[in-house]
């Protein structure tokens, strides 16, 4: 069973990826696998001028899956994850992420690294981590440089759901829709009127050019996060004790160490 759709459009400049898994289209390592064997397939489609990310169904992404965030499982599960950051950052192809329903998680962090976030009405976007006694790595970079280090710690520490039109507000969002439906839409004439009369090649470097500091910060910082979170925080009896009590449907019960 496949958990990705990939499809070209518009003589293969547009590659829509579909996240397909069931009604909450977890990110889990064979999804994971999946969009890695994806992105390495773009880099011999010279003509590619834009990457589209959606969910299939009613919701974007409930998040990666919180059963491989375990101890155990946790510094496979990241590597991998961390992986679909540094292609997309190495292929600079300009990304869109097209938002519907629930997007959390490790679900928002593939749609923040997007150029471009398209929602609709339903979209509920956060980063709920915190919740479960953990940290969100990519988001903990990418959120602060999206929209500012004031607004990227209320939504990091609390772990707070925003609405789309919140995200709008915000800066996090470009654009707001009505619904699913009328997204797609607007999203296919937006891009047909802004990128794909562009150069592919001359779009990679305008991508390289606009995250030039983006990309120095990822690559300086997500690998020091990633070994926080593998070498340190799990370490802890708290962030242990939440993600267990996420898996066992129960509430946590901190110890505060």
């Amino acid at each position: 069973m496949t958990k990705i759709k990939l499809e070209y459009t518009h003589d293969r400049q547009v590659a829509a990826i579909t996240l397909d898994d069931s009604k909450g289209n977890v990110l889990d390592y064979l999804m994971m696998e999946e969009l890695q064997a994806a992105l390495n397939s773009f880099k011999d489609e010279k003509g590619l001028k834009i990457i589209t990310f959606e969910g299939a169904g009613k919701h974007f992404s409930f998040g990666a899956s919180v059963e491989e965030h375990q101890k155990e499982y946790a510094a496979t599960m990241l590597r991998s994850f961390h992986q679909l950051f540094y292609s997309l950052r190495d292929l600079s192809v300009p990304t869109l992420a097209k938002i519907s329903g629930q997007c959390l998680g490790g679900g928002l962090e593939v749609a923040m690294m997007c150029n471009f976030l398209f929602a609709d009405k339903s979209a509920r976007l956060g980063q709920p981590e915190i919740l479960l006694g953990v940290f969100p790595p990519p988001a903990s970079i990418i959120l602060s440089e999206k929209i500012g280090l004031a607004r990227a710690e209320e939504l990091l520490i609390t772990g707070r759901t925003i609405t789309g039109e919140e995200a709008k507000n915000i800066g996090l969002v470009n654009e707001i829709f009505e619904d699913k439906a009328a997204m797609q839409g607007g999203a296919a004439q937006w891009m047909e009127q802004h990128i794909l009369p562009k150069s592919a090649s001359s779009l990679r470097y305008g991508v390289k050019a606009a995250r030039a500091k983006f990309n120095h910060v990822l690559g300086n910082f997500l690998p020091q996060l990633e070994n926080l979170y593998v070498h340190r925080l799990m370490e802890t009896a708290d962030a242990n004790e939440g993600i267990s009590s996420f898996i066992e449907k129960r509430k946590p019960v901190w110890k505060n160490e």
